[in-house]
């Protein structure tokens, strides 16, 4: 049995980023490794975010800061970033301690409003 594949160019979803799980504590060994997967997948989507998923890191502490921030070198690098799903309060507080600023998925971006809030007008005016 033969496949022909459609003429064009194949469907890639660039709204949808690639995830990179990261779980248990993480070596200094492995870092290169976690640099290497960032790049790929940033090499082989058509997005340029890569979402690392630091839920299941454990305790945050600053072997995790010194992860993230490689990564995001490397994403940098590689003409992307990454965006921190489920991260602990405490890694949140942690990053902002040392100055780093990642972008977490489901916060809206500064100066922005969030879905469905509306502003508030004065008593009296009409609705916009």
């Amino acid at each position: 049995m033969s496949y022909r594949f459609p003429p064009g160019l194949p469907h890639v979803d660039a709204m949808t980023p690639a995830v990179l799980v990261l779980a248990g504590p993480v070596t200094r060994d492995e870092v290169a490794g976690l640099c290497d997967a960032v790049r790929a997948r940033l090499e082989a989507g058509g997005a340029r975010v890569v979402v690392c998923d630091v839920g299941g890191l454990g305790p945050p502490g600053l072997g995790v800061v010194d992860l993230l921030a490689r990564l995001q070198l490397a994403a940098r690098r590689a003409g992307g970033r990454i965006r921190l799903r489920d991260p602990d309060p405490a890694l949140h507080a942690l990053l902002d301690l040392v100055g780093l600023r990642f972008e977490v998925e489901g916060q809206t971006e500064e100066r922005e409003p969030a879905l469905g809030v509306e502003e508030e007008v004065e008593p009296g005016e009409p609705a916009v």
